[in-house]
């Protein structure tokens, strides 16, 4: 077994379900103490109770990645907790639907704070961490939905998921001096419930992004989990401000 993460302490944030479990999972099976972090504490348990299931080390954090003070003490429960923060996995969000002239603006406010907001308190309270015990790795979760291509009916969705690119690369060069290595990932249509519409069932799903995905299928969790572990390991550690799009070549 690969133990890349051995004696390292990791926060997943959106850690309840989706992408981030998978992620929380694949830092674990390989080494790392794993505090989990969301809104729903019950989900985050279950990430957690899978995680010990097989053999390893986790703790689950409620905290809402909008309020910078419940950031703040969450993120410092964690260095208190397991010993310092060495990677950080930003990967809570949420999406929403709406034409730019239509979509509402509590919605359009939502998820700004959720999607954007929620990446920069974390980055700030990370880095606070990170830069007093000289560096460590942060990964953001952003979209090939934003930067790299579009879809009529999501404006607040990819606004969130472009501005993530660019927030990565700057504070990637402002940090870099100080061994914080910073990257993104842009994940394509994964096997999670946020990419299923309403009503519809996986298969539906499939079918109906078969013909714009050129590998003909949605990807797989454990897809996207190893994408970020690569980030965060050792073995990227020449990949600085990079947006890696992990979509079956749909943007392409």
């Amino acid at each position: 077994m690969t133990t890349r993460f051995t004696g390292k302490s990791v926060l997943v944030t959106g850690g309840g379900s989706g992408i981030g479990r998978a992620t929380a999972r694949a830092f674990a099976a390989e080494g790392a103490t794993v505090a989990v972090l969301g809104r729903r504490k019950p989900s985050l348990d279950d990430t957690v109770a899978l995680i010990e299931a097989s053999g390893g080390t986790a703790s689950a954090i409620a905290a809402d990645v909008t309020n910078a003070d419940d950031l703040a003490r969450a993120i410092d429960t964690v260095v208190v907790r397991h010993g310092g923060l060495d990677i950080a996995f930003n990967n809570a969000g949420i999406v929403t639907t709406g034409t730019v002239a239509d979509i509402d603006e509590r919605d359009w406010t939502t998820t700004l704070s959720t999607n954007l907001t929620g990446v920069w308190l974390s980055m700030k309270y990370e880095i606070a961490h990170m830069r007093a015990n000289g560096g460590g790795v942060i990964v953001n979760t952003a979209s090939n939905l934003g930067a790299h291509m579009t879809r009529p009916g999501m404006g607040a969705y990819v606004a969130t998921k472009a501005a993530i690119s660019a927030l990565t690369r700057t504070a990637a060069i402002e940090n870099i001096g100080a061994g914080i290595r910073i990257n993104a990932i842009s994940p394509g249509p994964a096997d999670t419930a946020m990419s299923l519409r309403p009503g519809e069932s996986p298969a539906d799903r499939a079918g109906r992004l078969r013909s714009s995905i050129p590998i003909g299928r949605v990807g797989s969790l454990d897809e996207i989990a190893a994408a970020v572990l690569w980030l965060a390991s050792p073995e990227a550690g020449f990949m600085v401000g990079h947006d890696l799009v992990v979509d079956g070549g749909a943007s392409v």
